[in-house]
């Protein structure tokens, strides 16, 4: 029989596994949703936090990482409206006659900058929906994750391309 204690610390262990295995998933989600390093460390913390206070909840009915994109995605979100609801500050370092050296920079660097900074143009949802069309995510398992049809999420992928190649080509 288990006490309490063991049933803890299996719960503990599974999650931390499982935390291990997918963390790039939250990063990349961190990335989306944030613009610097602080930033990332602290919607990091905050999306671990809410996935262990969900985690006794999983029941296991989809993948592990389907369900923490949703919880990941959901308070990336949260937190980012409530962000956008307070006064932005710019930091000294990110006026333009502040110059930075950078140790790498390369053609394929300054492209993913480029996308990065035209998928931060997009809203909520279809920022959600590229990270996960370019996690190679097939549309039922983007659609389980956000919530909407299969249809709608091809539909919407669609329309997200024609914005970006706008954005990025205007």
């Amino acid at each position: 029989m288990f006490t309490n204690q063991s049933m803890s610390a299996s719960l503990e262990q599974s999650f931390v596994t499982q935390l291990k295995q997918n963390q790039n998933i939250i990063h990349k989600i961190c990335r989306l949703y944030t613009s610097d390093g602080d930033a990332h460390k602290d919607l990091f913390q905050e999306i671990t936090i809410q996935l262990w206070k969900a985690f006794p909840k999983f029941r296991g009915d989809s993948k592990f990482s389907t369900w923490a994109y949703r919880v990941a995605l959901n308070t990336a979100i949260t937190l980012y409206r409530k962000s956008t609801r307070t006064v932005k500050t710019v930091e000294y370092e990110k006026h333009s006659f502040f110059i930075s050296q950078e140790d790498y920079n390369s053609e394929e660097e300054d492209q993913l900058k480029l996308m990065y900074k035209a998928v931060h143009q997009l809203n909520d949802i279809e920022k959600a929906l590229i990270f996960m069309y370019l996690e190679d995510k097939d549309y039922s398992e983007i659609s389980e994750t956000l919530g909407i049809s299969e249809v709608n999420a091809r539909v919407k992928m669609n329309r997200i391309k024609g914005k970006l190649k706008k954005i990025l080509n205007p």
